[in-house]
């Protein structure tokens, strides 16, 4: 299938089943709805009302932070960052001022620094720590994956670590956003 044929069925809103095509293919589509893996367009499915409004709240405690102080941009789902040869789209994610790039008109070049992925009861675990893992692989600080059931924070760290914050523990980042802090239960109000 060409560009020309994927741009037809994408204007109809909908994509054919097991469609491959190549990263530069995909870069320079406006695809929305798709993450891209190994070749392939994954849909990303309508989300709850309690992840929207999950990542809302994340998204308002770190833009804030981030704004006030300086630090980069904070961008929320449906922006795309490439991950190595994927292209993945973060509930949430910060990048640093030091990796913003000059064309904002595509999707990230590079992951971004800190990404957040809030978990939905469709979601397989081992589809989402292998993502968690994909963005470490490729140069993401720190990934927070966030369950909505358990009201807990998986903190995922290049030097395979990962700590489990409950709902009374603290968020802090020292040195991706630095100064940061959280309590865990703001995420889940």
């Amino acid at each position: 299938m060409n560009m020309l044929e994927y741009h037809q069925f994408a204007q109809e809103g909908m994509l054919p089943e097991h469609v491959t095509m190549t990263l530069e293919e995909f870069l320079a589509s406006d695809f929305e709805g798709y993450e891209y893996v190994q070749g392939e367009l994954i849909p990303m499915g309508a989300t709850s009302a309690q992840h929207g409004l999950i990542g809302a709240n994340v998204f308002r405690q770190l833009d804030r932070y981030v704004y006030e102080h300086q630090l980069g941009k904070v961008v929320f789902s449906e922006t795309g960052f490439r991950v190595g040869e994927r292209v993945l789209k973060p509930d949430v994610a910060f990048l640093s001022t030091a990796h913003l790039p000059e064309d904002w008109s595509k999707a990230f070049p590079v992951p971004p620094d800190l990404a957040v992925e809030v978990v939905s009861p469709t979601d397989a675990w081992h589809r989402v720590e292998e993502k968690a893992f994909a963005y470490l692989e490729a140069g993401t600080q720190m990934v927070w994956v966030l369950m909505p059931r358990s009201k807990a924070v998986m903190v995922y760290r290049p030097e395979a670590s990962i700590r489990l914050l409950t709902h009374d523990d603290t968020l802090s980042d020292e040195d991706v956003i630095e100064g940061f802090s959280c309590p865990v239960a703001l995420f889940f109000e």
